[in-house]
């Protein structure tokens, strides 16, 4: 299975913010859309970085409380590993546990088309499962 099948499922939404928006607010959008990372675009929509809640906590722990008022641009994480729609679930799921990513933007020829969490690959592989199981099982039953 693919990514594309993820975001077919899920659906391109992107929640996003810019990069001179503070972190009071990038919270308040991770709060209200119970989601764990936000993009940072820039007004062409191009991705600048992405802000996490691991960021934002690192923010904290070095600023205190004032943290919150600094700008998104200067705590998010500029360097944003991204997926294909063509890119494999195993492959995917891969990458995001070897470099601890919990969150990548699916892009396709430089566009942006969705984004992607550990919990839709795990998702998805579970349902991959799934059908695997109830397959062989109509097989080994003669029902399939």
């Amino acid at each position: 299975m693919h990514v594309a099948a993820v975001i077919k499922r899920k659906g391109s939404t992107v929640i996003s913010i810019t990069p001179e928006r503070t972190i009071a607010e990038a919270a308040n959008l991770l709060t209200e859309n119970r989601i764990g990372a936000v993009l940072v675009l820039d007004g062409g929509e191009g991705i600048r970085g992405i802000i996490s809640e691991r960021d934002i906590v690192n923010a904290l722990s070095k600023h205190g409380a004032t943290a919150m008022s600094r700008r998104v641009e200067e705590v998010m994480t500029r360097e944003v590993k991204h997926c294909s729609p063509n890119d494999t679930i195993a492959e995917v799921m891969t990458v995001m546990t070897k470099r601890r990513f919990r969150h990548l933007p699916v892009v396709d020829d430089g566009k942006l088309l969705g984004m992607i969490s550990i919990g839709d690959v795990v998702k998805q592989r579970l349902d991959e499962t799934e059908l695997e199981v109830e397959t062989l099982r109509g097989y080994v039953t003669g029902q399939g």
